[in-house]
């Protein structure tokens, strides 16, 4: 996690610091459905190539939003999930949705 000397004061940056970016918002949405293995993520948001996806991935998993479960298993078995912090995100998540759908009905 950052640690509290590295955040940004204002709250809304701290936010945008955590979630920002073009692919973590899309990753928390997918991963609000339930733990996923990479290539599902990558199979469900078209454009995010492997090494961003990693990348992304372990931001994500510093940050204490997102948690790597192994499952032991033999071909390598690894999946991602929201940790509870993650879940708390769900709010927001929401939220954009809401104001996308009013967003496209004002077109």
């Amino acid at each position: 996690m950052i640690k509290k000397e590295e955040m940004p004061v204002c709250d809304v940056a701290t936010t945008i610091q955590i979630i920002g970016g073009k692919w973590k918002l899309l990753i928390i949405r997918e991963l609000l459905t339930g733990p996923k293995r990479s290539s599902q993520l990558l199979h469900s948001l078209e454009g995010l190539s492997q090494k961003v996806l990693t990348s992304t991935l372990n931001e994500m998993i510093k940050d204490g939003i997102v948690e790597k479960i192994d499952l032991q298993k033999r071909p390598l078995h690894v999946e991602y999930r929201l940790t509870p912090l993650g879940h708390t995100l769900l709010p927001i998540i929401e939220s954009m949705k809401q104001w996308g759908e009013f967003y496209k009905k004002q077109l």
